[in-house]
């Protein structure tokens, strides 16, 4: 309850300073995030990030096997339907549940979660799947904050942020792939709800 109070009082600040929508959340599983994400966003699509549900399975396992289990999940993930990637899961548990029965089981339990992706077209399924361009990001700005003892006040510390930002942003030099084709696509999928330059009368910088 604490954990989701939390991420409710960030979820409605970020509200009340102006975000109206958010389309898809890629969540990594933090205790509560996505119910606070519902809550306050409850037209949001809350996906389970695939990386962090890779790695958690992999923790499970011992290192000469790490190769095979990797390889033996991709069908599951990668599956173009739902019941294609139950099929999937399924054969990776007659294969792996007498070893590492906790793998399977670790799907299973997340698969609320993981299954938003199924319905998405595969452009936006890529840009969607992980959590990694933030996690790094976030990594970025940690490193430049952990040397400061203290801040004289608030300002002080956002404007380490906002530089540490601007230094970020000269690496993001690689778009997403399809980037273009995902947006068309994202416009039929939000139809409605994502505002479009030119044809729509408010900014397209309104909306998540």
């Amino acid at each position: 309850m604490r954990a989701r109070a939390f991420w409710l009082g960030v979820l409605t600040e970020l509200s009340n300073r102006g975000v109206k929508d958010i389309f898809i959340a890629c969540v990594d599983g933090l205790k509560g995030f996505t119910e606070a994400i519902e809550s306050v966003f409850p037209q949001t699509i809350t996906q389970l990030c695939i990386v962090h549900q890779i790695r958690n399975s992999l923790t499970y396992i011992s290192y000469k096997d790490r190769k095979s289990v990797v390889s033996d999940l991709k069908p599951i993930y990668t599956a173009v339907t739902e019941d294609e990637a139950l099929f999937a899961l399924e054969l990776f548990g007659e294969k792996w549940n007498s070893k590492y029965p906790l793998i399977a089981k670790s799907w299973q339990a997340n698969w609320q979660r993981i299954n938003p992706m199924f319905a998405l077209p595969k452009e936006i399924r890529r840009a969607v799947y992980t959590t990694n361009v933030i996690e790094s990001l976030n990594y970025s700005l940690r490193k430049i904050t952990k040397t400061r003892a203290a801040f004289p006040n608030e300002e002080a510390a956002l404007k380490l942020l906002y530089l540490g930002l601007q230094n970020a942003a000269k690496k993001w030099t690689m778009p997403i792939q399809n980037w273009s084709l995902a947006m068309n696509q994202m416009a039929i999928l939000f139809e409605g709800r994502m505002l479009i330059p030119g044809l729509t009368e408010n900014s397209f910088t309104q909306k998540i």
